[in-house]
């Protein structure tokens, strides 16, 4: 019996199924890499193709990781009061090295180090975690939640005609609704005319009678 045992096993061992989550959460912050210089680049930023199901299980993933990178937000703002613009190893960074702000820096510093080694253990890659948090997470610090979206491909796999869908980031390939203008017909103007002509022609009557 499978009581109180939450997801989809996905036809995989526990371990297998968590290396392939972390594997699907790494590419989608990894689709926001700088890819001029990349033979394999990404042909949409924000956004991967996989199977529904598997868009499903690792969604949770990665909200969880974009909530934990954007609740150290304010902790890196913080240390940036305390830290210098002095490179490592000339004497004013020896100097900072070993004044008060330092101290305050690494206490500043100390909830964001934790936050990326969380983050790290959850989807294993280092460069997919300085993605998110260097560029991903500042685009939500004003949204409560939902940070991903699931779209359904009409087409199946080729091969075993599993259901296809799309895993992307909110506010990157948005659709802007644009209020339609409303059409002006012949009919409309030519009413409009005849009430313009109507209203001359009784100025007129008034001025005469005067």
């Amino acid at each position: 019996m499978r009581h109180r045992r939450r997801g989809r096993t996905l036809g995989r061992s526990p371990s297998h199924r968590k290396a392939m989550l972390k594997n699907l959460a790494s590419a989608l912050f990894l689709t926001e890499r700088d890819a001029s210089l990349d033979d394999n680049a990404p042909k949409v930023a924000g956004r991967i193709t996989t199977t529904l199901h598997k868009a499903k299980e690792v969604r949770p993933l990665v909200e969880k990781c974009i909530t934990i990178a954007k609740k150290s937000i304010a902790s890196a703002e913080a240390a940036e009061k305390h830290a210098t613009t002095a490179e490592r190893g000339t004497d004013e960074w020896r100097k900072w090295r070993q004044s008060d702000d330092w101290q305050k820096w690494a206490n500043a510093r100390a909830p964001v180090v934790a936050a990326r080694r969380r983050v790290i253990q959850l989807i294993g890659d280092k460069e997919a975690a300085r993605i998110l948090f260097d560029s991903i997470a500042e685009r939500y610090v004003d949204r409560p939640g939902g940070y991903t979206r699931i779209l359904k491909l009409a087409t199946p796999r080729l091969g075993d005609a599993g259901q296809r869908a799309i895993l992307e980031l909110v506010g990157k390939n948005d659709r802007v609704k644009v209020a339609a203008e409303r059409p002006a017909f012949d009919d409309e103007e030519s009413e409009e005319e005849e009430v313009e002509e109507v209203a001359a022609t009784a100025s007129a009557d008034e001025t005469e009678e005067e």
